[in-house]
């Protein structure tokens, strides 16, 4: 599963903001779960902003979050910036377009709280 960058972010501040499957499906080591480089982008960008507070900047934060989780980064590749590109306009945030064209190519259910993303086809797991 991709975790949306809203979804990273409760997990590793507010759990609790999280169902307790979904909860239990990341803490579950049989899955794998992975953590978009747009997400890690996000958190750069929201931090450097002032709009997102963390324990320790995102240089390190997002690591270490990372390796102790388990969760494995998902890299941006050109095929899916492009097929980001072709989506129908529904959601203009570029990053959550990012997530949708990366679950699509990858064969990834995204988890998500974004009412938006509900326009997409796209294997989706509710969140909240």
């Amino acid at each position: 599963m991709l975790l949306d960058t809203h979804c990273w972010l409760w997990w590793n501040i507010e759990p609790e903001r999280l169902c307790g499957s979904v909860r239990e499906m990341i803490a579950d080591s049989r899955n794998e779960v992975f953590l978009s480089s747009a997400s890690a982008w996000e958190v750069a960008i929201k931090y450097g902003l002032g709009r997102l507070r963390l324990p320790a900047p995102p240089s390190r934060y997002v690591p270490e979050r990372l390796y102790s989780n388990q969760i494995s980064g998902l890299p941006i590749g050109f095929d899916h910036v492009l097929h980001a590109g072709e989506l129908p306009p529904h959601h203009r945030d570029p990053f959550d377009r990012l997530l949708i064209a990366q679950a699509r190519i990858e064969d990834l259910a995204l988890v998500t709280a974004d009412e938006a993303i509900k326009e997409y086809d796209v294997p989706m797991i509710w969140a909240a």
